[in-house]
């Protein structure tokens, strides 16, 4: 079954870490990406960018509003995701307790509905 693992986090702190700091977490989200690929469990994952680059739409009443920035003005910002494929909740909850986001912020763990 593919999950999604919808990485939240503070941006503000992240863009305010250190050199040093940025580098240790670019390493340890390396870690965990060649982790989920050599269990074979990867099925795909990106960083977003900044939630300045973020352009939300919506349409009431036939009428399409376009808005500058994300959907809601929250704590935690989506920052990357990833998708995996695992037998059961179980094992895609296990795989998002060892990502790094896990332990500065907070993961979704959600499953894929196919269409």
């Amino acid at each position: 079954m593919k999950y999604m693992l919808l990485i939240f986090g503070n941006e503000s702190a992240q863009q305010a870490a250190s050199k040093e700091q940025t580098g240790q977490m670019m390493a340890a989200y390396g870690a965990y990406s060649q982790a989920l690929v050599q269990a074979g469990v990867m099925v795909g994952g990106d960083r977003l960018k900044p939630v300045s680059t973020a352009t939300t739409v919506r349409v009431a009443n036939g009428k399409t509003e376009v808005l500058n920035g994300p959907y809601a003005e929250t704590r935690e910002q989506l920052g990357g995701y990833y998708i995996i494929d695992v037998p059961d909740l179980d094992a895609a909850l296990t795989w998002a307790a060892r990502c790094p986001g896990a332990s500065h912020g907070a993961l979704e763990v959600r499953p894929l509905w196919a269409m």
